[in-house]
């Protein structure tokens, strides 16, 4: 057991090391306004490089002897990015509100807590207002590992001249939130479509009766719930200190594993950061074989595709829209030749967004 002395003595030592800490962090953040300097200097408005704070990360990760593991490094690494972009400006970011919804939680993993939440009523809304210069970015829920893919984010980059920059995997996990722990008082049963689609076996078997209803959000939701007794909230449970509402059940989703991921959307392209990926969709002509035959050049070329989804076009009867993304960046020569063909071959294509890989 060690003696008093050295306790003390390890602890001197770890004052001596937060403050080289604190000297350094320091050091940076007046580094980083140097930097916003030369930008303003060079009329270059850009707050954000993905690709950059990617790099940083990677490295981070790959020069890491332990013992912190790689989520930890990015915990710590990308607070202090955060903070030193806000020494330069502090990015406007539009997420679906209000306060305390998945998609916050998301624009936090990913740029840190150094942002000024926009909070909107729609994800239209989002692509709306960053698509008309009013927020620099948005961030957007796109598939869910339960239910897949999110309808109206798909439609919204459907049309949108707006690009794919970033994406998040955010761990999901539900409660049950409401102003009373009695069960026997709940009538209704709010939450967004995805999040009631992903706890419906647990729903099922607890609250069987009960009426469910959806609503844009699951803080929306929670938010309701504190104004009605007889009504219960599916969201997160660090929304029940927001909304002063107890939590009765957690870890209530159908699946342990349960994720979403997530696009930031800006009218920004992203250069190569050695770790990338892109996102398109496209439809084949009608025709047998059309499909196999747009998907050729990728394995021809020696790219990976991490999804396929399908829409219904709602042009035709029967026509499909695919969302497919693969790994690279549009600049490597592989792919460029690959995408090149899917285009020629295609009755619609449009590449989405190249962006760094979520870490």
């Amino acid at each position: 057991m060690p003696r008093k002395r050295d306790i003390e003595k390890l602890r001197l030592g770890i004052d001596e090391l937060d403050e080289e800490i604190l000297r350094l962090v320091n050091i940076r953040v007046e580094q980083a306004k140097e930097v916003g300097a030369a930008k303003r200097e060079s009329l270059d408005k850009t707050i954000y490089r993905p690709e950059r704070e990617a790099q940083i990360l990677n490295r981070l990760n790959a020069l890491n002897p332990g013992p912190l593991e790689p989520k930890q490094i990015q915990t710590i690494f990308r607070e202090i990015i955060s903070i030193s972009r806000a020494a330069e400006s502090r990015p406007r970011v539009a997420v679906l509100g209000p306060a305390g919804t998945y998609s916050q939680s998301a624009a936090i993993k990913h740029f840190g807590h150094e942002i000024e939440n926009i909070f909107v009523e729609t994800l239209e809304d989002v692509f709306r207002l960053v698509g008309n210069n009013q927020i620099h970015y948005g961030v957007v829920p796109v598939e869910n590992s339960t239910e897949g893919g999110i309808s109206n984010t798909l439609d919204c980059l459907l049309t949108t001249p707006l690009s794919i920059v970033g994406e998040i995997t955010l761990r999901v996990s539900h409660a049950l939130l409401g102003k009373t722990k009695n069960t026997e008082l709940i009538r209704t049963i709010l939450g967004h479509e995805q999040a009631l689609a992903q706890c419906r076996l647990w729903l099922d078997r607890h609250l069987p009766t009960q009426q469910r209803v959806a609503v844009s959000s699951n803080a929306e939701a929670a938010r309701q719930a504190s104004e009605n007794v007889d009504c219960v909230a599916v969201a997160g449970k660090d929304v029940a200190e927001i909304y002063e509402l107890e939590i009765i059940s957690q870890g209530i989703e159908d699946q342990s594993n349960n994720s979403t991921r997530f696009f930031v959307i800006s009218d920004e392209a992203v250069s190569p950061s050695g770790r990338d990926k892109i996102s398109l969709l496209f439809s084949s002509r009608n025709q047998a074989g059309s499909l196999h035959h747009l998907l050729a050049p990728l394995s021809n070329n020696g790219i990976s595709m991490t999804r396929i989804e399908s829409r219904p076009s709602r042009t035709g009867l029967w026509e499909y829209i695919f969302f497919v993304d693969v790994e690279g960046h549009v600049n490597d020569e592989n792919v460029r030749k690959a995408l090149t063909s899917i285009e020629e071959e295609a009755a619609l294509f449009k590449i989405l967004g190249c962006y760094p890989q979520a870490i």
